[in-house]
């Protein structure tokens, strides 16, 4: 009965089984670590040079432009050539991004423009590394593994998101931000290594037997299939309603100083989206059994909305946590089907290219959603910005689902288990 149990409900990892996947999940979960205290380090350093929620708000604008052309460009280039060797050589990019915010941060140059360069320049090589990384776990795993390797993949960086926020707030609270900047960024740049390895032991991946090209006619070519999957469309068009309308993370910041007294509340702030993501998946035995997937991406995303809404109006520090983590079990469970969807759907050849819609999708609509979120909480109040962006994303999403049911209608042809 117990066996029984867990084998229901527990994460499935049966894909660590095949040793290539393995090395490269553990570097990623490892790199992600170190990602995070950035991810962290960065607003919080572009606050206290600014004092201004929209400066905050536009380092999502920085690295939106740089994430739509070379999302796009880059999931070309994936499906011309070896996707190990792009992977390689993006990875580097990513590196020196990371090593000039170190050094800006040792110099304590306080320049919010230069912060906002490095951040487009991280872009760029996030918007290339991001689609190869994912177009080669397809022909790693193959796919009947596809919705367990994902569902590991995204709770291992939630873990990993769970635990360098907090990280990045114990040390912004030990040191402050004159030493706390430098630590953080020197612990993301060594860890980056581990990532860099990972790839470094991968197999060739070379190009399908249907070779693309590296241009534009290329990119057109794959968002022309893309326009006659609805199923998939609509799975973005969800998505991005959900990241712009109802990402909060650009306020935490202020929220965190203002209403919560500062010190490590940033920290748990970035961290509770994505432990409410790990618990989410170490519960996901079930994923992988729903037939269904359209309808279970929806609800995901409603569900996402309205957690986010609520925890808007909390006034304390573990009610905001614990609704934000909702929210987060919520997206884990939206992630793995948007990106098990496109996987099974889309034909390899177009893997690359449809992996750069997906990725500018998705982590532009949360680029999109610090603008929103900084721009709104000027004139409005960060309680507005916060809760009713996420109400109107729930409401949105079941809207275009309802008028458009393509996606409703979407399920797998056979269960899996």
């Amino acid at each position: 009965m117990t066996q029984g149990v867990t084998r229901r409900w527990a994460i499935d990892v049966r894909p660590l089984s095949v040793p290539a996947y393995r090395r490269m999940w553990v570097g990623n979960a490892v790199s992600f670590f170190g990602f995070q205290l950035t991810a962290v380090a960065v607003p919080v350093e572009m606050f206290a040079i600014t004092d201004d929620s929209l400066w905050v708000g536009l380092l999502g604008v920085a690295g939106l432009v740089p994430l739509m052309v070379f999302g796009l460009w880059g999931g070309a280039v994936a499906d011309a050539v070896d996707r190990r060797r792009l992977l390689l050589a993006s990875s580097s990019l990513m590196w020196a991004a990371t090593a000039g915010l170190l050094l800006q941060a040792l110099l304590r140059v306080g320049s919010p423009t230069l912060l906002l360069g490095l951040v487009a320049l991280q872009t760029i090589a996030f918007a290339i590394s991001s689609p190869t990384r994912q177009s080669i776990i397809p022909r790693l795993v193959g796919p009947e593994l596809l919705p367990a390797a994902n569902t590991l993949n995204f709770t291992t960086t939630s873990g990993s998101a769970v635990v360098g926020p907090l990280a990045a707030g114990l040390i912004f609270g030990a040191f402050g931000t004159d030493v706390g900047l430098p630590i953080a960024y020197g612990v993301d740049a060594l860890f980056f290594a581990i990532s860099f390895w990972a790839t470094l032991r991968l197999p060739p991946i070379p190009p399908s037997v249907e070779r693309a090209t590296m241009g534009l006619r290329s990119v057109v070519d794959g968002i022309r299939y893309l326009a006659t999957a609805p199923v998939l469309l609509l799975s973005f068009a969800i998505d991005l309603i959900a990241m712009v309308l109802a990402m909060p993370r650009a306020l935490f910041p202020e929220v965190a100083e203002e209403r919560f007294g500062g010190g490590a509340a940033v920290g748990w702030l970035f961290s509770a989206i994505a432990i409410g993501s790990v618990l989410g998946g170490l519960t996901s035995g079930w994923i992988g059994r729903v037939r269904r997937q359209g309808v279970a991406l929806t609800a995901a995303v409603v569900v996402w909305g309205i957690a986010v809404g609520l925890s808007g109006f909390a006034q304390h520090l573990w009610l905001a946590v614990v609704l934000l983590a909702f929210a987060g079990a919520a997206d884990l469970v939206s992630a793995v089907y948007r990106q098990s969807i496109l996987q099974t759907y889309a034909p390899d050849r177009y893997q690359g290219r449809l992996q750069g819609v997906f990725i500018t999708v998705v982590a532009g609509g949360p680029r999109l959603g610090d603008l929103r979120a900084g721009a709104m909480a000027a004139p409005w109040g960060v309680t507005l910005a916060w809760a009713g962006g996420g109400f109107a994303a729930a409401v949105l999403a079941l809207a275009l689902v309802l008028a458009f049911p393509a996606l409703l209608r979407y399920q797998i042809s056979s269960p899996d288990g």
